[in-house]
């Protein structure tokens, strides 16, 4: 398991248990064992089987995982989807940090799979942002992978992206692209460069310069997309972003961008709805 989820693991482990789970301590005689399941109580995609199964295990080694499903498929209301055996104080202890971590990443991926579905049928990729909880990004990001997205950026040191305010702090441009252009020389970097930009001015710009990777068409009409995709006419790669409902996406997908990034994928999702039930 990766070092990131480790520690994200360890602190919600710490943060639900802190000196015992006094209740179960209450009514545990000592030797009971049982077998729960999960279940779904609404359709989506499932995510976060692989990572039950770990949490299981550090709660205590005796718990055994079974999925009767994988990460990333689909299910209706009311099919099972794994079931754990063993102790029934460790399954209890376990219980709320697992689903806490399920329902999220399989609300991500849900809402993912949907988007994704909505521009299946042209080139465009769906990307998410970094607009995650803070602390969870590396899960939030592993669900959008389930869903059928694909990450943009994890952290800043990623890539080059030059935002408004990137343009307004170096003043212009050709400016803030210039000091990236040579930030990377200096540094030796490979990164790429991505500017966003929100009129077909701007875009005139970039393109004029060049040395750039991708663009990012920010809050454009889909009129404006079409007219912007024609101008860099496969230069570049092209990112659209901003307003990018369910309804809109297919629409701005048609233009011909290569990518579509949405920051609702992961800031402000509804979680699946899992019960975890004994026999």
């Amino acid at each position: 398991m990766d070092e990131l989820v480790i520690q994200i693991v360890d602190l919600a482990l710490r943060e639900d248990i802190r000196n015992g789970d006094i209740t179960t301590q209450a009514v545990f005689k000592g030797n009971e064992t049982t077998k729960a399941t999960f279940w779904a109580k609404e359709s989506g995609v499932i995510a976060g089987l692989e990572l039950a199964a770990y949490i299981f295990n550090k709660v205590d080694s005796d718990l055994r995982f079974k999925k009767h499903i994988n990460d990333g498929d689909k299910v209706m209301r009311g099919d099972i989807i794994a079931d754990v055996f063993g102790p029934s104080d460790s399954i209890l202890t376990g219980e709320r940090t697992v689903l806490n971590f399920m329902q999220r990443m399989s609300g991500v991926a849900t809402k993912t799979r949907t988007f994704a579905d909505a521009i299946a049928h042209t080139h465009t990729k769906l990307l998410d942002t970094r607009k995650t909880i803070p602390g969870h990004r590396y899960l939030d990001k592993w669900a959008v992978r389930l869903g059928g997205g694909k990450n943009h950026r994890y952290c800043l040191d990623d890539m080059y992206l030059i935002k408004e305010n990137h343009i307004a702090l170096a003043g212009g441009i050709k400016q803030a692209i210039k000091a990236c252009i040579d930030h990377k020389k200096r540094n030796g970097y490979q990164w790429k460069i991505e500017v966003e930009v929100t009129t077909l001015e701007e875009l005139d710009e970039v393109l004029a310069i060049g040395e750039v990777d991708f663009v990012l068409l920010d809050n454009m009409s889909t009129k404006t997309l079409t007219e912007a995709v024609k101008r860099v006419d496969g230069k570049i790669k092209t990112e659209a972003s901003g307003n990018m409902t369910l309804e809109r996406l297919p629409k701005v997908a048609e233009t011909g961008v290569d990518f579509i990034s949405v920051g609702a994928l992961t800031h402000s999702v509804k979680a699946l709805d899992i019960s975890l039930l004994f026999d």
